[in-house]
């Protein structure tokens, strides 16, 4: 008997109307192995994640695209944590996020990771609309990285996306399981405006 949840009952139950692709991401960690993604599409939410707003229009962000079955992606899977490489093999892709931190005349970019998250925001609306899941990540080895794909000291690895289609929770393994199928929960709105209306 399958114990993975349908895709319709992981739907946000919101306090507000909201528009389809916010209602429906989540973050799965069951993706389908075997699910390509066309290279069209791809393009598609990397475009959503250059229109993204930034501080002074500086565009700070930058991503390392690494997909299933390349060397990036080995490199990429390589510096996950052990936690994330116990699922993140499956996805279709893993992009490295990145914040630019210093301009090119050697000035912090105090907004850059900021900046990036917006971008990434943009990209996972964008991947969602277009029928993938992500999932974001923080646990990863950042000078690993830095030293595998030459990075510049001006950008920092902030966080890895993994990207796909969802696949069945059956197959991870447990407690991954038992989260990927638990139910959604948030903070309510009282909690989170501390100021006015």
């Amino acid at each position: 008997m399958s114990t993975s949840t349908p895709l319709a009952s992981r739907r946000a139950e919101t306090d507000a109307p909201l528009i389809t692709p916010l209602v429906e991401r989540w973050s799965p960690r069951a993706y389908d192995p075997s699910a390509e993604i066309d290279p069209e599409v791809v393009r598609t939410i990397l475009e959503a994640a250059r229109w993204a707003p930034s501080a002074n229009n500086a565009q700070p962000w930058r991503f390392i695209v690494a997909r299933r079955g390349t060397d990036a992606f080995a490199t990429v899977h390589d510096a996950l944590n052990g936690w994330n490489q116990a699922w993140a093999d499956s996805a279709a892709l893993l992009i490295v996020n990145l914040a630019e931190v210093v301009d090119p005349d050697g000035r912090p970019r105090r907004w850059a990771r900021y900046d990036l998250g917006q971008a990434v925001a943009h990209l996972t609306i964008q991947a969602q609309h277009e029928g993938l899941h992500t999932h974001q990540m923080g646990g990863f080895d950042g000078a690993r990285l830095r030293d595998a794909f030459g990075l510049d000291e001006h950008l920092e690895a902030v966080s890895v996306t993994a990207i796909g289609v969802l696949g069945d929770a059956d197959v991870l393994p447990e407690p991954l399981r038992e989260r990927e199928v638990a139910p959604r929960r948030r903070r309510p709105l009282d909690e989170l405006v501390l100021a006015g209306a």
